[in-house]
């Protein structure tokens, strides 16, 4: 199992919208991410700055799996006008952080 990270933003003034928006997550979209690979999925957020921590055993077929699914490109659609994402253009996916530590 692998450890991912990525930050993304919120638009100014779409906090709430952003937390309501996730609070009533579409069952759809959280099947699409456990389709998809992904668990211990979570997200932060720091004034505008999100950050979000997943978890998966290949990477290569999470990203391959959402960026074929409908549901994650409605899902995108949606969100678009209340965030600011940077996709990397070699992936076709949020930047990734590198780890710099961890503790076990």
């Amino acid at each position: 199992m692998s450890h991912y990270a990525w930050v993304l933003e919120v638009r100014p003034g779409y906090e709430e919208e952003y937390k309501r928006r996730h609070d009533e997550i579409w069952p759809e979209m959280v099947e699409a991410l456990s389709e998809a690979g992904i668990r211990n999925y979570n997200i932060f957020r720091h004034g505008l700055t999100l950050f979000g921590y997943f978890e998966t055993d290949d990477l290569d077929r999470t990203r391959k799996a959402l960026a074929e699914s409908p549901v994650n490109k409605r899902w995108a659609e949606w969100m678009a006008p209340i965030m600011r994402v940077e996709v990397d253009p070699t992936t076709q996916f949020p930047y990734l952080l590198p780890r710099q530590w961890r503790m076990d």
